[in-house]
Formats: structure tokens, sequence, C-alpha cells
């Protein structure tokens, strides 16, 4: 790995910090090119905890690493209504595939897990004094870091703490940045808390089960990751599979299961299910498909995000309806998973969490899952719009003229996802990042890959579920089991590439852009390539 002088590339780098004015790329003080030189933290605790804050805000935002994650498949897609959401076609281009080098949700994220790992090498270095645990912690945080840059981009720059500030940074790609992440990985457990299921405060931090699951997520997508500078997928390797299956065995073994009640799982109270979770705040994921109308909470919805009718038709139930009880009662047939929209709001009884509304728990009409139909307030009077037509959510994007389309749609446009109901506060700082029923379903998908039947397995998630089992599982119902079961959860691009459905066509994909084996890869942004040669830009761009 050759490392180049600072010297060489003045003019590069002065280009690039020309350029970042132009890109809202900023580039502090942190950054190796402009510092001073690094000595060691003062406090390494201290450190580590605004790590944590600095990840936690990377999964919080609704844009950027989330957009990534979701709006570029088919689970997740914003039309422009009337003036709303229009952005320049920042969201459109995502769903569509339509992305360039300029895209301010492809140029952030490279920045900050770049510039968040860098920190957790700060601490790692042995001149910030930090103990084994907060090590250890760090090296969770870093490989995560790391992971996510390798997802998104196919290289991950790397900065040596030791070497001096003149250095450029390495690059990591494929194997060995596979290599490097799992060796972050492997050198954290032993030094990691072992943190057993429901100790809800604890798992908002680093525990053997949350370095567990990464590197099994990691290693269920190692084919993945160690091609996909080539543009292929490549051919699971049986000993990792095995390593999967014993990873979350191992995860098992410290108390974590599948729970009944799916939507309670979502909420900031105890369960079996949640291995880790960030500390933001899940208002975007709330609000930002809720209708202006829908609720009083912060000021009502910001009428956006929405799903494709496709997506909604993975799960059991009418398609066109999907209403429950005020007990959350099915009516349409639907399994548990999706949901349904109640016919008024709850009478209020004080329960944990909830507050009141002129009798009302606040928040209790808008449903879970998927929203779909007639929105009813709280004390049952149907909503409207702001247009004053009745509010009622539907399949399809089309604009004034009817014709399916993604901009001049109307209020009412695309069934709505929710999976943390704003009746137990809507902005709660409780975000789940990794779950057992993940973990759970990446252990069946392996007995596959290894040649064995994960059927059993899948149906007893199913069955708690309330779903109808499964006569048998391929890869494509195994697929389909992870976009119910996952839903919102930010896998969905990660699903879809390792089982090959990536690159297919869905509502609104640009035809050309149907199987273009680039958009496996987004773009390195340009002010990085400028400033580090030893980046490369990813094939296609």
């Amino acid at each position: 790995m050759k490392r180049n002088q600072f010297k060489i590339y003045a003019s590069a780098f002065l280009l690039a910090t020309g350029l970042t004015s132009c890109t809202d790329l900023e580039i502090e003080e942190t950054d190796s090119f402009i510092s001073a030189g690094f000595e060691g933290f003062e406090n390494a605790d201290e450190a580590l905890n605004g790590f944590y804050q600095t990840v936690y805000g990377n999964l919080g935002d609704q844009a950027n690493t989330y957009a990534l994650r979701e709006v570029t498949t088919d689970a997740l897609l914003i039309p422009t209504r009337g003036a709303d959401w229009g952005d320049n076609g920042r969201w459109r281009k995502l769903h569509q595939h339509e992305w360039g080098l300029e895209e301010v949700d492809i140029i952030t994220p490279f920045q900050q897990w770049t510039q968040a790992q860098l920190v957790g090498s700060q601490i790692i270095d042995a001149r910030s004094n930090a103990s084994e645990g907060t090590v250890a912690e760090a090296r969770f945080l870093r490989a995560y870091s790391m992971w996510s840059s390798l997802e998104f981009y196919g290289q991950v720059p790397f900065r040596d703490t030791s070497l001096p500030s003149t250095d450029l940074p390495i690059t990591l790609s494929g194997a060995e940045a596979v290599d490097f992440i799992i060796a972050d990985l492997d050198a954290a457990i032993p030094n990691l808390p072992t943190v057993s299921a429901g100790n809800t405060e604890s798992l908002s931090r680093g525990s053997k089960a949350a370095a567990r699951f990464l590197k099994a997520k990691i290693l269920l997508n190692r084919h993945v990751y160690d091609n996909q500078l080539s543009g292929t997928i490549g051919t699971p390797d049986p000993a990792n599979m095995s390593q999967v299956i014993s990873l979350v065995d191992e995860i098992t073994a410290d108390g974590y299961a599948l729970e009944s009640g799916y939507f309670n799982i979502f909420r900031d109270t105890p369960d079996n299910e949640t291995i880790w979770w960030a500390e933001t705040a899940v208002g975007n994921r709330i609000f930002n498909g809720l209708h202006y109308n829908s609720t009083s909470i912060g000021g009502g919805g910001w009428n956006g995000f929405s799903t494709l009718a496709e997506y909604y038709d993975l799960f059991e139930g009418n398609s066109t309806s999907n209403r429950v009880e005020l007990d959350e009662t099915a009516l349409d047939g639907q399994e548990e998973r999706r949901g349904g929209v109640p016919p008024s709001g709850l009478a209020f009884t004080d329960r944990p969490g909830t507050e009141d509304e002129d009798g009302f728990e606040v928040g209790s009409n808008v449903g879970n899952g998927f929203l779909i139909g007639q929105q009813f307030a709280l004390d049952g009077t149907p909503l409207t719009d702001r247009q004053n037509a009745p509010l009622q959510f539907s399949r399809g994007f089309v604009d004034a003229e009817g014709n399916a389309s993604l901009i001049n749609n109307n209020e009412q446009t695309g069934i709505r996802m929710i999976k943390y109901n704003p009746r137990f506060g809507g902005f709660v700082n409780h975000s789940i990042q990794f779950r057992y029923a993940d973990a759970h379903l990446m252990k069946a998908e392996a007995m596959l890959r290894l040649g064995n039947d994960p059927t059993a397995m899948v149906n007893e998630l199913r069955t708690i579920r309330g779903a109808t089992p499964l006569g048998a599982v391929s890869e494509q119902e195994l697929l389909d089991e992870r976009g119910r079961e996952l839903f919102g959860e930010g896998w969905r691009r990660n699903d879809m590439i390792r089982f090959s459905q990536f690159l297919r066509g869905w509502e609104f994909k640009n035809g050309p852009e149907i199987g273009n084996a680039t958009r496996l890869l987004f773009p390195i942004p340009l002010p990085q390539l400028l400033a580090n040669p030893n980046l490369t830009q990813n094939p296609g761009y």
C-alpha cells in the first residue's frame, strides 16, 4: 500500500479545497489534510461519547445514509407534491437510479463516515491512554463506520494515526477492507460487555451481541464486498455461511429471541429483540410520511415519503384496504406486520408514554404499518387534506391529468409507512439498528446458501407475526420475508444487492438504468478524488 507525500499533491489539495465551498463538503480540523498532527486525546471516554453522538446523528437523518439505504430501492420514494419535496429532483433521482457526481446525499455520507472512523482510530491510538473497554467500543464503532463506507462506495480511506499528518490516507477495498473490519470486531468482542436482552439502557452502546451481529452481516455479504469493484456479486463461501450461523447462535445464547407484539418492539421499552439502538430521535421516521393533518403532534406530518404498491403487496391482506379495530384486530385479512388504519383514536387511559388530547390518546388515530384509504381524526371524523378533499391515501402516484408520475402529485398519493407510532412520543431518542429477527433471518439465509432447508425457521417467525406459513422457502421467498419483517429499517438496498435484485426494474426506475451494474456502488465525490489520489473513481462514473 503505497503512501504518497503531501508535497507531491499540493496542487490537487488546493483545487479540492476550492471545490469544497461549492459542494458543501466541509473539511474540518480533524481531517487528515490540515491537522497539525494527532498527539492523543486528553479524555478518551469523552471522545468515545462524542463518537457515539456522531454515529447517532448520521443514522437519525432521513436523507444521506438513510436515503441511500432505502430511497434507492422499491421500498421508498418521495413524489413532488405541488411545491413540496421537489428539492431539485434530489429524491426522485435516487429512486430512479439517475444520480450523478454532485448529489448531496452521496457526498455527505462519504465525508461523515470517513471522519467518524478517524475519531475511532484516534481513540484506539495508544497515546489516548484509553481503557480496554473504551478501545473495544471504539473498534466496534470504527468497524461500523468503515463498513458503511465500504457498503456505499466500495473503498475506505484509512489514516494510520501514528504516521505524519502530511501522509495521505491509504485506500482499503474488497477483501482487504473486509479483513480489516472483521479484525477490528474480533479484537473488540472479548472486551465488550455481555448485555442481555431487555437491558434497554445499555443496548445503546456496543456489546458482544452487537459486534457479532455486525460481523455476521458482513460475512453474509462478503461475496458482494470482495467483488463489487468488478461490478459482480460473487458466490458465497460456505465457511462464511457457517460462521454466520455460529454468530447468530452466540447472540441467541445471550437471551435474544423473537417476540410477539410486532409494533411494541419499536417503543423505548424493554423487549427481547433489540440488540443495538441509536440514541437519536425517531421523528424523521414518523412525520416524513404522515399528512399535515394526520396528527397534532409535532405540528403535523410532512407528507413526503411513501412506498410502492408492489412493496405493500408483499404482505398478506386486501390490496386496497388495510383497516383495524381500535384494539388492532385486523379487518382486511392482513398479517400483523402490515398494521392498519383505526376508525378513531383510543380513549386516554394514562398508559405509559402517552398524552391526553381532548380525552383521547394523542396520535392514536394514526395507526401502524401501512396507511392506505381514508384516514380518521381522534374523534372518528374523516380527515381531509388542505384542499378539503377526503384524506384517502392511494396506491398510485399520478399527476393532475391522472398520468403515472413522480411530479405534480396531490397530497394523497402513495401508501404511507409508519413503524414508530407518534402516540408514544413523536421525537423519542430510540432508533433500532440491530434486531434479533434480522439475525434469525440471516441464519435462515446462511442455511439456505449451504443447501439446507430454512422453511421451519422462516415459518417460526411468520407464525409469531400472524402470517400464513410457507410451504417452501427459496431465495425469492427469503428476500420477500426480509422485506416484510424489516421494512423501513435501512436494510433494503443491502438485501436487494445480495439477492441480485437491486438492478431489476420497479415503478418509476429509469428504463436505461435497469441492469446497469454501475449503480451497485455510488461514485466517489470529486473533491475527495482530487484531495486524495489514493482513491479511484468507481467503474462507470
